[in-house]
């Protein structure tokens, strides 16, 4: 896991990459280091997972007419090396030479090879620029066009300071200088297909047990954010079986629901587990840190995302990547609007909230880990996992008593305690005890005549309750970009 920044073409100031890697230091505090290859200047923020001593990028190929800068993790990439090393002389053990190596190959087409979390850029002093982005845009990449220049990084704040404008790259997309941008994947739009719910129990044990399992994959100490509710529950549950002494982490305030389950969990499973207890002082303190790694003021947002940030805080004091529930409410209907949802519109409800993970669930994720140079991984969206969901008809995710996330319960029932099993889903922010904690403050400290003055923003639109113009007003002050505004999505249920 790392960040990347770079420019394809000359910049008007000579230090543009500079500015952006230091902005970016956070993703990457193990290494820090540029280059210049052809028209392009290429810079990395690393943090070591794979190969900690030799994998430092940006990387070359044999005859340095490729380079490569990388974030992510490629899951098959020991398959994959096994395929190229035959014509290949590799230097390093890392996923991103693997990359660099079937690039080389296979041109636009390795992507349909990489099983896993990636944003990267490649500089091929015959082909120009690629740039290209995970699936679901598990990992983060921002663009810009200026000064007949391409400039790409990792956060909205590596380029504010550099250029005027900038978007985010979409997920499931890749851009090459020859034929712009390109669409690889979509999620599987066919309806779902009839299934019997014993067969789809095997089938979702063995599909997650497998995506666990590779994501398990680390030259580094390993751990899994632990909430005690059911998502976070089976991923700790699979891992538990093949990492002895698994480390889990939970946060929550002193009367929090999520510390009890958590807790529960971690002694069925006889898990090293470790906890923080965090105050409403303690949010206020880090909220300006929250909302600056965050790079939004959504209300759901922000307010999932300052447990997330103590959560992140704790486990980078124990270990350097973590395993993460995110994505099961989306692929199984977890949020409980959906139950109101007429089944012949499930699916493509669904098929909505999943694609815009990158804007919700998954920024949050990326984002606060990833301000602790902590790496997250999240079995729930491996691409066989989530194919194989968009294939379940909606009477197997609510079941025949409107259970969210009826299909998940019965394939682990046998896995887990039965009051996790049963237990309801409720928002991460109301489990860890804080979800309303943020907008007393907003209600004591905004009087109705402000919220009326400011809460119409100047495009037109309008922030929803005090909450948001509060998040907003220091959002506004870190990120003054119209362009970062813009790229700001909007959660409904986290």
């Amino acid at each position: 896991m790392c960040g990347i920044a770079g420019i394809m073409g000359t910049p008007v100031k000579g230090n543009d990459l500079d500015l952006m890697l230091a902005k970016l230091e956070h993703r990457g505090p193990d290494d820090r280091a540029r280059c210049v290859h052809n028209d392009a200047k290429l810079g990395h923020a690393r943090l070591s997972i794979i190969d900690v001593e030799g994998g430092r990028q940006p990387l070359f190929n044999e005859d340095g007419t490729v380079c490569i800068v990388f974030n992510g993790e490629i899951y098959n990439h020991r398959a994959l090396r096994s395929y190229l090393e035959p014509r290949h002389d590799f230097k390093t053990q890392t996923d991103t030479e693997v990359i660099l190596h079937l690039y080389e190959e296979l041109g636009e087409k390795c992507l349909a090879l990489l099983d896993g979390m990636f944003a990267f850029a490649i500089t091929d002093s015959n082909r120009g620029l690629f740039l290209a982005r995970d699936p679901l845009g598990i990992k983060p990449l921002y663009t810009s066009r200026q000064d007949d220049c391409i400039y790409f990084a990792s956060e909205i704040k590596a380029m504010q300071d550099v250029v005027r404008d900038y978007e985010e790259f979409p997920a499931g997309h890749y851009y090459l200088t020859e034929n712009g941008l390109q669409r690889y994947f979509d999620l599987p739009w066919k309806k779902p297909e009839t299934a019997a719910a014993e067969d789809a129990v095997r089938q979702i044990r063995c599909l997650l047990e497998r995506a666990v399992v590779k994501r398990l994959m680390s030259d580094v100490p390993l751990g899994v954010f632990l909430s005690g509710g059911l998502d976070s529950s089976i991923i700790a549950a699979i891992a538990a079986k093949h990492i002895p002494d698994l480390k889990t982490f939970s946060v929550g305030t002193i009367d929090s629901e999520d510390r009890a389950y958590a807790e529960m969990c971690s002694d069925f499973l006889g898990t090293d587990h470790y906890e923080r207890i965090y105050t409403i002082d303690d949010m206020l303190a880090a909220l300006p840190n929250v909302i600056y790694y965050l790079e939004s003021y959504d209300v759901a947002l922000v307010r999932s995302a300052v447990p997330n940030y103590f959560l992140a805080k704790l486990a980078s004091e124990y270990v350097k990547v973590v395993l993460s529930g995110e994505g099961a409410d989306e692929l199984f209907s977890g949020y409980h609007y959906l139950k109101e949802i007429d089944c012949s519109d499930l699916y493509d409800e669904l098929a909505r909230i999943t694609s815009a993970l990158h804007n919700t669930n998954l920024q949050r994720c990326d984002r606060m880990s990833m301000a602790h140079g902590l790496e997250a991984r999240v079995p729930f969206l491996d691409v066989d996992v989530v194919r194989f969901a968009f294939r379940l008809p909606c009477d197997l995710k609510l079941g025949p008593d409107n259970t969210e996330k009826w299909i998940l319960r019965q394939s682990f029932k046998d896995c887990l305690p039965k009051e996790i099993i049963g237990r309801k889903k409720i928002k991460f922010s109301k489990g860890c005890g804080s979800n309303l904690a943020l907008a007393a403050v907003a209600e004591d400290n905004i009087s109705d005549t402000q919220f009326a003055r400011y809460s119409r923003l100047p495009d037109g639109s309008t922030l929803q309750n005090k909450e948001e113009l509060m998040y907003y007003r220091i959002f506004k002050e870190l990120f003054p970009s119209d362009s970062a505004r813009k790229v700001i999505g909007h959660s409904r249920s986290l």
